[in-house]
């Protein structure tokens, strides 16, 4: 079995767009691989965060894992800043960053373009990001389009130590995940969904009510034909709703554009709006029988202890290789 590791901030709302597009896709590799899902807090504070908000978020985050069929029998689940060997061996890729390809990484220019002022981590965190997914000896990291520069400064990092030092880390490959998965905004069906849209209307939690869902639902742009067919130059937003409907209701595209042949848009939206509720209420139920009970803690205490004993072992061996400490 190869490792995959996968780490995911907990800020924001999950999407049914970062449901549909990663989470079932962990559920599925599984039950084929060694699956690790670390829930990064201290990439969170990279920005100022409510101390309070920030508990409850990764409380939610680890729950929502669970309610999507993440089975801690098959998985390691656990909480980054638990697991002290992330932010030492953060430090040690830093160590062999260069500030240029650091300040060359997309995200940093986009996040720190106009901004009174910068913290550091902001350059400093993918190191850290290298760092979470190295001390796994991870083979595989499943990430979108948005991540792959990231992925490849984390292979390149992994290979200057391995030059400097000797072989030590292992060279993760990049998966970047199936495009009919990626889920578009219900008011701009030109861009993705995102838990970060300041347009409410925009994105679908994973949490929102039933009658929240079939609003947001009726209110999403289409177009003016009223005709149910898959084009997504010419019809993005129908588009959209049919890629949604078909991922989570098990119907082809090509099903669902029979199934809704002369009806219209209300009756599709209705259809669409059905089928999502009805997927997403098992996923709602077990997320709050977890999120305040002794369960949630037990699998997390227990991923914790499992990623603990693998990164520490690790760290040990980067330490070694640069001659830190007293061990021969």
């Amino acid at each position: 079995m190869k490792t995959i590791f996968s780490g995911v901030q907990p800020t924001g709302v999950i999407t049914l767009g970062n449901y549909i597009g990663a989470f079932r896709q962990f559920v599925e590799l599984q039950n084929e691989e060694d699956c690790i899902f670390c829930i990064v807090d201290q990439h969170a504070i990279t920005v100022q965060q409510n101390p309070d908000d920030l508990k409850q978020a990764i409380r939610s985050l680890a729950a929502t894992y669970i309610a999507s069929g993440i089975d801690p029998e098959k998985s390691t689940l656990f909480i980054q800043s638990e697991v002290p060997a992330h932010a030492q061996a953060g430090w040690i890729m830093q160590c062999v960053s260069y500030i240029g390809e650091l300040e060359r990484m997309t995200q940093f220019k986009d996040k720190s373009e106009g901004a009174e002022g910068v913290s550091a981590a902001l350059l400093t965190y993918p190191p850290l990001m290298a760092a979470d997914i190295l001390l796994y000896n991870t083979d595989i990291v499943p990430v979108g389009e948005d991540q792959k520069q990231h992925l490849e400064l984390t292979r390149d990092l992994a290979e200057r130590f391995n030059s400097r030092y000797g072989k030590v880390l292992t060279i993760p490959a990049v998966r970047i995940p199936k495009n009919g998965a990626r889920i578009k905004s219900l008011q701009d069906p030109l861009k993705k969904m995102s838990k970060s849209d300041p347009n409410k209307k925009a994105t679908i939690s994973i949490l929102d009510t039933p009658k929240e869902i079939e609003k947001k639902i009726k209110s999403a742009v289409t177009d003016s034909e009223g005709v149910v067919k898959f084009d997504v130059e010419n019809k993005p937003g129908v588009s959209n709703l049919l890629i949604i409907e078909s991922s989570l209701g098990g119907l082809s595209i090509s099903e669902l554009e029979t199934k809704y042949e002369g009806l219209g848009y209300g009756a599709f939206k209705a259809g669409v709006a059905e089928t999502v509720n009805n997927h997403l209420a098992g996923i709602q139920q077990r997320y709050h029988e977890l999120i305040d009970s002794p369960e949630l803690d037990s699998i997390l205490d227990q991923g914790a202890e499992k990623a603990n004993a693998i990164a520490s072992t690790t760290l040990k061996k980067m330490e070694a290789a640069m001659g830190l400490g007293r061990r021969r």
